[in-house]
């Protein structure tokens, strides 16, 4: 008996949300990961570490040009990052600056810390495929960078759930996004990430997300 795809789709819809992420493996990943701002001692193995940034790798990128560069941190280069934070944190207002004095915590404590960078090369080699104005080829392709860069950082947030590791995406650091990059030995670009990696202290739940339902409309 053939089955109506409308009916098939609206069942779809139906699947409560906690039945939903234990469908398969992926799923349950997608579930179990949320930040960790603080971390063990434990040295993550180089093994594991090629494994995040293999992951980082494979994301979707715009005309498959992979416009971003992993930056693997350690040691004496993490904490001199981490005083290059906490050196600026009082240039901003206080909100942003406990933001940042707290993203330096946890680049201390993390034993890795992976930055992600965009090259740039999307936008240069855009803008020559493209036969439309020059500025407008440019912010389109600049965001284009912006998203694939993205998707790389979630890749890898994911695989490190995988793996048993921690992680926390230091949104905040976008505010100082040219001095981190500078500090990197990268050119001035439109993304920059920094993911300290590592064990978490504790285990711990992330925060109580919203029904998908009061973030989703149909369209039909």
């Amino acid at each position: 008996m053939a089955v109506d795809p409308q009916e098939m789709e609206e069942s779809e819809r139906m699947i409560p949300a906690d039945s939903a992420f234990s469908l398969n493996e992926t799923l349950k990943t997608i579930e179990r990961r949320h930040s960790i701002r603080t971390f063990t001692e434990q040295e993550v193995p180089d093994d594991l570490i090629n494994i995040l940034l293999q992951a980082a790798n494979k994301a979707p990128s715009a005309h498959n040009q992979q416009p971003w560069r992993f930056i693997v941190i350690r040691n004496k280069k993490k904490q001199e990052l981490a005083h290059l934070v906490t050196s600026a944190a009082p240039n901003f207002p206080k909100p942003a600056s406990a933001l940042l004095r707290m993203a330096a915590r946890s680049i201390v404590s993390a034993p890795v810390v992976i930055a992600v960078a965009n090259t740039g090369e999307l936008i240069e080699h855009g803008t020559q495929l493209f036969k439309i104005e020059k500025e407008m080829a440019k912010d389109f392709f600049r965001t284009m960078e912006i998203q694939s860069s993205a998707a790389s950082v979630e890749n890898m947030l994911l695989a490190a759930t995988s793996l048993g590791l921690a992680t926390v995406w230091l949104g905040i650091l976008f505010l100082m996004k040219d001095e981190v990059l500078r500090f990197l030995g990268e050119p001035k670009g439109e993304f920059m990430a920094v993911v300290p990696v590592g064990y978490a202290v504790r285990p711990s739940s992330g925060p109580q997300k919203q029904p998908f339902e009061a973030r989703v409309k149909y369209l039909a």
